[in-house]
């Protein structure tokens, strides 16, 4: 038998276990440093927010699955910036490197500031303005199993600062990835934010984190430059929706839902993604992500809600890659991120 045969059955039981513990876990509202389930860069934020299965050495996609770190990202680098709503803007830096006899590891920041705000008391007596932000330093290790095969994982420092109310937590992603040896077809399973606040904003007030299992495939079409994206999210729960006072007019299922099946709730799981690659310098990419359609449309007028739109070049060492994400018809999000590998001397005219 060989020896990597058990560490696959290890990773993947212990994946089953966690999976288990965590099957009630909750979604918004009953958790906190939600921020850390965000898109941080352009390219999977153009794939409708999430995907955990593209495995083509980028390091903007190692967010979204640790395992998805190689050694062809040795000394890569990248930098994201994405003006959010209402003025509340974010970002992520990262940066890879190989280390002799212990594999791949990269390093990032990710941030969310959310601003300036007036300080007032219940009566509206007014006492100067306050900032808020979230914050989390990343750290994240991945090797392969063998030549199909890699695990990888994450290990996040979050704090949070909200006027003079202030948190501190510790949270884990765990993942693995397959990747055919045609390299056409890849797959991959995360579970995000396994961890605990280790300081409340009030005492004796401890939240959750914010828990994710994701499950993704993705394939590329053998005669067109068309890859396909399909992602199962959240998975650690069934029901996505939520209760809401509001009377839904056209008839969609955002309040009072059962557990029982239905095709609302089950497509409430699925994102949707495809890239256009005509070439290794430029890709086009469309997502659709279905529950935030549903969430964020108003009634009898979804427009553009769920849909997002985007595209990479390359010009000379660097990547950029652009996103727009059309979430409410109140506003849109722009991403932009910009990589390059530091180990590539300019090129002399």
């Amino acid at each position: 038998m060989p020896h990597w045969f058990g560490m696959k059955q290890y990773f993947f039981f212990v994946s089953l276990v966690l999976c288990s513990l965590v099957s009630e876990a909750q979604l918004g509202g009953n958790s906190t440093y939600s921020f850390l389930n965000m898109p941080i860069a352009a390219r999977p934020s153009a794939l409708g927010g999430t995907n955990v299965s593209v495995r083509d050495s980028d390091l903007n996609m190692v967010d979204q699955n640790p395992s998805l770190l190689d050694s062809n990202m040795d000394r890569h680098a990248s930098l994201n910036y994405i003006n959010y709503v209402a003025d509340i803007n974010y970002g992520y830096m990262a940066y890879a490197r190989k280390l002799k006899k212990h594999g791949m590891f990269s390093a990032g920041m990710q941030f969310l500031d959310y601003g300036k705000f007036t300080r007032a008391d219940q009566t509206g007596l007014r006492s100067g303005e306050f900032r808020a932000g979230d914050y989390a330093l990343l750290l994240t290790h991945a090797r392969p199993i063998d030549s199909l095969f890699s695990v990888g994982g994450t290990f996040k420092t979050i704090y949070s600062n909200l006027d003079s109310y202030n948190s501190f937590g510790m949270a884990v992603d765990l993942s693995g990835s397959y990747l055919s040896k045609n390299k056409r077809f890849s797959a991959g399973l995360v579970i995000r934010n396994l961890g605990i606040q280790l300081k409340s904003y009030v005492a004796g007030n401890r939240e959750n984190l914010p828990l994710q299992i994701n499950l993704g495939i993705s394939q590329r079409l053998s005669k067109a430059p068309i890859r396909v994206s399909l992602q199962a999210v959240n998975l650690q729960r069934w029901d996505l929706t939520y209760e809401s006072s509001v009377d839904d007019d056209d008839g969609g299922s955002n309040g009072g839902s059962s557990s029982a099946f239905s095709l609302d709730n089950a497509m409430r799981h699925v994102v949707m993604g495809v890239e256009l690659l005509p070439s290794n310098n430029f890709h086009l990419r469309l997502g659709y992500n279905y529950q935030r359609r549903q969430e964020l449309k108003i009634a009898n007028r979804a427009a553009l809600s769920g849909i997002s739109f985007g595209l990479g070049f390359k010009i000379g060492r660097y990547h950029l890659s652009y996103a727009l994400g059309r979430y409410h018809l109140a506003g849109t999000s722009n991403h932009i991120t910009i990589s390059t590998n530091l180990s590539q001397r300019r090129s002399r005219g």
